[in-house]
């Protein structure tokens, strides 16, 4: 029973980079969006 322990214990933090990576990404994208909102309605985008 001890081989069925080491790929249980791995699954947990795997999920878990995926989950911070994912989430990172997610305020990445949604940063990068606001910031050209805001640029766009300053009228820096040169519209």
């Amino acid at each position: 029973m001890t081989d069925e322990e080491p790929p249980a214990a791995r699954r947990g933090p795997t999920w878990l980079i995926v989950v911070v990576v994912a989430a990172a990404l997610a305020v990445c994208c949604c940063s990068g969006v606001i910031g050209l909102t805001v640029a766009g309605s300053a009228g820096l985008l040169g519209r």
